[in-house]
């Protein structure tokens, strides 16, 4: 698509507004592909689900396309935008809390883990073996899960200022001029956040790559 902005979180705010107020559809589709990233995982922060995070975001962008007019430029679009989120998945957080899903009501599911139909049949040359091998083996998929958990379990640990500047900086590669921007925060204050919530996952990391430590959790 021509003309598409690459870099639209680095546009003029002024001009941008501008653009988005004459409902500049390309504009728009370029700020929701450059930072629905950052936004899905700010608003993870606050809601208990990764659809209900996309339903906050969501919410986000409309408010933002409804209040743009009371955009006054005193922060930076981002900053502004990144308010209207926290505002948006904070009230969705607190509605959720209040809430039993449905589907939590309904009973535990004893069948097989694995399609039967993905296996050879008495009458085939293989019985019970693949009718075609799996992309990525239980083994492989469930070590990445694992590490992936003992990563969201550190971070659930930090305080709020931490969590949000570590998936920033090294979950959606933010620099730190812009995580500065986004939070309103000072360098130096990022720089201490950074470093003692990357201490705390490290230190989770470490214990879980420790020689033995996976075989003695599966005992």
């Amino acid at each position: 698509m021509g003309g598409t902005l690459e870099a639209p979180e680095r546009a003029d705010d002024r001009a941008l507004v501008a653009r988005l107020r004459a409902g500049d559809e390309e504009t728009f589709a370029s700020l929701v592909d450059g930072w629905s990233g950052w936004m899905l995982r700010l608003a993870r922060q606050h809601v208990p689900t990764a659809s209900v995070a996309e339903e906050v975001v969501q919410e986000t962008w409309l408010a933002v396309l409804q209040g743009l007019d009371r955009f006054r430029g005193e922060a930076s679009l981002r900053t502004w935008v990144y308010r209207i989120l926290v505002n948006q998945a904070k009230g969705r957080g607190v509605r959720e809390r209040r809430t039993v899903p449905f589907a939590s009501l309904a009973p535990e599911d004893d069948g097989p883990t694995v399609d039967p139909a993905r296996f050879q049949g008495p009458g085939d040359a293989h019985p019970g073996g693949w009718r075609q091998f799996p992309e990525e083996w239980p083994e492989q998929v469930t070590l990445t899960r694992e590490v992936r958990d003992v990563v969201t379990g550190a971070l659930s640990e930090l305080p709020d200022r931490q969590r949000i500047v570590v998936a920033l900086r090294d979950l959606d590669g933010h620099t730190a001029d812009e995580v500065c921007d986004l939070l309103g925060i000072s360098a130096g204050n990022q720089r201490v956040l950074l470093h003692r919530g990357r201490a705390v996952v490290r230190a989770h990391l470490e214990r879980y790559l420790a020689p033995g430590s996976r075989s003695e959790v599966a005992r």
